[in-house]
């Protein structure tokens, strides 16, 4: 078993359902990371204590805290501290295969590539109805997460010094892990490396996900807010709830529909009156 000169950043808020399962599944790699950086971002659930439990058993586990800025502004914050030569961006709601690691990074340590990005992402929860609501709003009938296998705008991992050139990510939201590739003026390498998320499985999830969605960067400004409100409004969800239902063959779609369309026009409402707050 070899050990990468690689840091995995991990940003969290109010994750305590899945960030044990994300160490654990980090913690079965095949070459194992030189640190696996949790960054804290304000939770008010149990986040911080699942995190220290495990790090009192495995050393390379190393838990940062800050207020509820977000998690660029987390991300950020760890790479300050990161000793390895290639970073890894995941999230507190993902786990892996084996292999994912040495996969997704082995093109930038053969010098192939200076960051990569993988479209083998899987949904966990599949058999939860909501999480299979989740892909179907978005147009997948399967539990694949990724529908076009081309290039996509996300660095999974990263040259260190090619992330600390471009004074790292833009703090503007939901898109927020988008910025790296304007910034660094490329895109990632694909591999095949395989991993899974799990999409939100109860209601008051999926509210809080689209909401967060909603208070995305726009890039009309203002006038694509006020565009999302009208897109987004009751009226329009139940016709598309309807539409949709019958096409998925499933009749709960329209209470999902409900639900995910008014977190999104709530935080598009929260952006247009409250700004960018966390």
């Amino acid at each position: 078993m070899r050990q990468l000169s690689l840091s995995v950043i991990i940003p969290a808020y109010n994750e305590v359902d899945t960030i044990g399962l994300c160490l654990e599944s980090l913690k079965q790699q095949t070459d194992l990371p030189l640190e696996i950086l949790v960054v804290d971002d304000g939770s008010t659930d149990g986040t911080a204590s699942v995190v220290k439990q495990l790090a009192q058993s495995y050393q390379r586990v190393r838990l940062l805290s800050q207020a509820h800025l977000g998690p660029a502004k987390a991300r950020n914050l760890a790479v300050n501290q990161a000793k390895g030569e290639v970073l890894v961006f995941v999230d507190a709601d993902m786990e892996f295969s084996p292999d994912f690691l040495v996969v997704l990074t082995k093109p930038i340590f053969l010098s192939q590539a200076r960051g990569t990005w993988s479209g083998e992402e899987w949904v966990k929860n599949w058999t939860n109805v909501w999480a299979r609501c989740w892909n179907f709003n978005q147009g997948r009938k399967t539990a694949s997460m990724v529908g076009n296998r081309g290039q996509k705008r996300v660095f999974r991992a990263v040259l260190t010094s090619e992330f600390l050139r471009v004074k790292g990510f833009d703090s503007i939201g939901y898109t927020d892990d988008w910025t790296l590739v304007s910034k660094l003026g490329y895109q990632p390498k694909a591999t095949r490396a395989k991993f899974y998320h799990h999409n939100p499985d109860l209601l008051k999830d999926v509210f809080s996900q689209a909401y967060w969605i909603g208070k995305r960067q726009y890039k009309l400004s203002s006038l694509g807010i006020i565009v999302t409100l009208v897109k987004y409004n009751p009226g329009f969800s139940l016709i598309s709830g309807l539409f949709k239902s019958l096409f998925f063959a499933e009749p709960r779609f329209i209470v999902f529909k409900l639900v995910h369309d008014w977190g999104i026009w709530r935080g598009a409402w929260d952006k247009l009156t409250k700004g960018n707050r966390y």
